[in-house]
């Protein structure tokens, strides 16, 4: 596809694509490890984990995004096996049981592949494929879709002292660079989506600076997703714990959706759905006009 034919607001994944011109869409966060930042591991078990996905297609999310390894600041790495053994029944419940896009939170190309062989139709690379180069060729052998989000070192170290001389332009050339290695490796360019990682090797002040300035990533070309649930730079701000965080996230949520952003990755999509419908609406109104007397 040439260049000038791309649609900027057009994102295809396995077997279906969105078209994200009309609305915001929702990627409803299903966390299937026992040391989530956010849950706790609520949904370690898969009776629980396939009970929270039904709640969240209720609730109105147009993903399921399933993650097998925490991505919290300290965090140790997960083998290749365990992460397997928590990831792929969820995903072959969840397709099983609910007509929904699944998309799984790996960096790992060896459970890219088995989530794709039983149902997954995004990969959601919070490496932006620093971490595994045989990732994006998996994606592409499948038509899937792929998320490239920008992180500055690893779990483990990402917050010891992030350091930017410009939080924006090293984002956008991190990005810049995987989307060129992605589409080198075969994957579609309308099949990818970016995420400027908030939270992830960002202090406060580059958290806020990526919300105010995230229409600068739309020279990339490619819809922009953006996670703010639950992140600690709301506490910070609000001085709150995680399970108090909801207001702060809906906040963060239409700021996002009002610089530009066309989905948004949340753990609590009933709530997140209404803020994102008042934000397009706002987004998307026409300027009024009026013929009659001035004020």
């Amino acid at each position: 596809m040439r260049e000038s034919q791309v649609n900027d607001k057009t994102f295809r994944f396995r077997g279906g694509r969105f078209d994200l011109s009309g609305r915001t869409h929702i990627s409803g966060i299903l966390n299937v490890t026992p040391d989530s930042f956010s849950d706790g591991g609520k949904f370690f078990e898969l009776t629980a984990a396939l009970r929270q996905a039904e709640r969240l297609v209720k609730e109105g999310a147009d993903v399921i995004d399933v993650g097998g390894e925490s991505t919290r600041p300290h965090s140790p790495q997960v083998s290749e096996s365990e992460e397997l053994t928590r990831v792929i029944p969820v995903v072959e419940g969840i397709a099983k049981r609910f007509e929904t896009i699944i998309s799984v939170d790996t960096y790992k190309s060896g459970v890219a592949r088995a989530a794709l062989d039983h149902g997954a139709h995004i990969i959601n690379d919070v490496s932006a494929l620093r971490f595994d180069r045989k990732l994006s060729g998996v994606v592409a052998e499948f038509g899937a879709g792929l998320i490239l989000m920008h992180m500055q070192g690893t779990p483990a170290t990402m917050q010891d002292n992030p350091v930017y001389e410009d939080v924006i332009f090293e984002i956008k050339g991190c990005l810049g660079r995987a989307i060129e290695q992605a589409a080198s490796d075969g994957v579609h360019f309308e099949s990818i989506i970016i995420d400027p990682g908030i939270g992830f090797g960002k202090k406060l002040v580059h958290n806020l600076t990526i919300l105010k300035k995230l229409t600068e990533l739309q020279a990339l070309r490619r819809p922009i997703m953006v996670g703010p649930s639950r992140k600690s730079f709301i506490g910070q701000i609000l001085d709150v714990p995680v399970d108090q965080r909801l207001p702060g996230t809906l906040a963060a949520v239409v700021v996002s959706v009002l610089s530009g952003a066309s989905m948004v990755r949340v753990h609590d999509v009933k709530e997140a759905k209404e803020a994102v419908a008042i934000a397009d609406a706002v987004v998307r109104a026409k300027s009024g006009e009026s013929s009659g007397p001035m004020c």
